[in-house]
């Protein structure tokens, strides 16, 4: 396999590219987050192997980009932060594993093996459609029946959240969880509010609503009511 290192380190650098070509593969390696993030946009690899903590740009805002961009090259993160939370980020961020530091070397060829096991990944959607509601993943834009709506940045990660989660029930904790990252106190009404909102710019002069309260628990997107 083609592999495309991604750390700082350089005694970590040289440990990971030596066990790579034992291994068989073919290493090449940057240094940085910003290099790696350009290289991994304009080459054809069949995995990157990135560090969680880099210079100029981090890990998982290399993953972000390109996932955003369509990217679907598969990623192993490698990190010393092994925190639950931390490894979970990496994962949601669009990693498809997570082995913290120290590791052994046979673990990372092991862990790769079942990376290629899966097979090619299969390119995300870039927009999602709940009844006539559209939202445009990349352009970060909302139309309902063509017409567009305009969103701040928090109204568009509820949104899209909501319709991740269409048709089920979506929590006030979760949205917490994955939309202000814990954030706010959980008894704070700053949800609420939010949603008012957004509910006023999705629902109002539509005739059907999409957006729907659940007493006590939180929302749900649906369409067809």
């Amino acid at each position: 396999m083609n592999i495309l290192l991604i750390e700082d380190d350089d005694r970590v650098a040289q440990h990971i590219g030596r066990g790579l070509r034992e291994a068989g593969h073919s290493a090449v390696r940057e240094a940085d987050g910003r290099s790696g993030l350009l290289r991994a946009a304009s080459e054809d690899f069949d995995l990157l192997v990135i560090d969680r903590m880099l210079p100029q740009v981090d890990g998982l805002t290399i993953i972000r980009t390109l996932r955003a961009s369509g990217i679907t090259t598969p990623v192993m993160i490698l990190s010393a932060l092994a925190e639950v939370d931390e490894r979970v980020a990496g994962l949601r961020a669009g990693g498809d594993d997570y082995l913290t530091k120290p590791f052994a070397m046979s673990e990372l060829l092991a862990r790769i093996d079942v990376i290629v096991r899966r097979g090619p990944a299969i390119a995300p959607s870039t927009e999602i459609v709940v009844g006539d509601l559209a939202i445009d993943l990349l352009g970060h834009q909302v139309t309902r029946r063509g017409q567009r709506i305009d969103l701040t940045a928090r109204e568009f990660r509820i949104i899209e959240y909501l319709a991740r989660n269409a048709g089920r029930t979506v929590t006030r904790a979760m949205l917490l969880e994955n939309v202000w990252d814990y954030h706010f106190d959980p008894q704070t009404n700053i949800i609420d509010q939010h949603v008012s909102r957004l509910r006023q710019k999705i629902d109002r002069g539509f005739g059907k609503p999409l957006l729907h309260t659940v007493r006590g628990t939180g929302y749900v997107l649906r369409a067809g009511e």
